[in-house]
């Protein structure tokens, strides 16, 4: 394990390349693709990292499980070492339930000074599968209602955490963008919500949103983009506090940097940098 190899590393997880980029890299690095995918299962224990960088300040992972009205939840628990309190941040995942890539987004966002709880809405059912098809059975198997009343009892359970400040916002992509609209309106202490591509609420239940929202679209994604201009009337009419942005180009998952049909860097960049900013404004103090 050089320290070039762990340099490259810390770059990919504070945030600095994609992940396809990283895994480019990472070959020529160690001698090709396959050794590469030989030395993943190395880097994800940050083997080595403090003889190489004394000064870095390591995450400390724990898989955490609460009681969501009789049933047990659980979720991927990452923050900076130090137990600092931070401000806590709730990663809803795609239909393919909590799978590596939703938790590398949970590990950055712990990189960014957060105490990341990535939630696993199939924890009941045994747990996020291997397989991502029959994890997208299994979502779709989910009861809406039964689920955001699940989602929300995240946001107790992590403003109580003793690393954590109090205030707690939350993320979601694609099925997980539409239930971060959905928790918006679920009556929560949540403080932001940043959704990602996520089908919007019914006008109707507009008024019952209780925190600021950063809404992000990808110009391509028709389907979801059909039901963005009632969803903003409906929040001009009701005084919400929101950002909305478009992504021209774009399609359905930009963010995903797994999936090289969908991954767009560019937006992917200017959203995150977005959805940064919004939450350290809405949720520091």
């Amino acid at each position: 394990m050089t320290p070039a190899i762990l340099d490259l590393y810390q770059r990919f997880t504070d945030g600095g390349m994609s992940r396809r980029d990283f895994l480019d890299r990472l070959a020529r690095l160690v001698g090709g693709p396959a050794a590469a995918m030989a030395v993943l299962p190395l880097l994800g224990d940050d083997s080595g990292w403090h003889a190489i960088f004394p000064d870095r300040q390591e995450l400390v992972i724990s898989e955490e499980e609460w009681d969501a009205n009789g049933v047990r939840m659980g979720g991927y628990l990452a923050r900076l070492e130090g137990g600092e309190r931070r401000p806590g941040l709730i990663v809803i995942h795609e239909n393919r339930g909590l799978n590596a890539h939703m938790k590398d987004v949970t590990r950055r966002v712990a990189r960014e000074g957060f105490l990341a709880l990535g939630v696993d809405m199939l924890h009941p059912l045994g747990g996020t599968p291997d397989d991502g098809d029959q994890a997208r059975t299994m979502i779709g198997t989910l009861d809406a209602g039964e689920t955001v009343a699940r989602m929300a009892t995240a946001v107790p359970f992590l403003s109580g955490h003793p690393e954590c400040t109090g205030k707690v916002g939350a993320v979601g992509f694609c099925w997980g963008g539409g239930y971060a609209n959905r928790l918006a309106a679920a009556g929560t202490s949540l403080a932001a919500i940043v959704p990602y591509y996520g089908s919007q609420i019914p006008a109707a239940e507009v008024p019952k949103i209780t925190a600021p929202l950063c809404l992000h679209y990808a110009g391509l994604d028709t389907r979801i983009n059909a039901g963005i201009a009632d969803y903003e009337a409906a929040l001009k009419a009701n005084g919400k506090l929101y950002e909305i942005y478009m992504y021209e180009g774009a399609n359905h998952a930009f963010n995903n940097d797994t999936n090289p049909d969908r991954y767009h860097k560019e937006a992917a960049e200017l959203a995150w940098g977005r959805t940064l900013a919004f939450l350290r404004r809405h949720l520091s103090g």
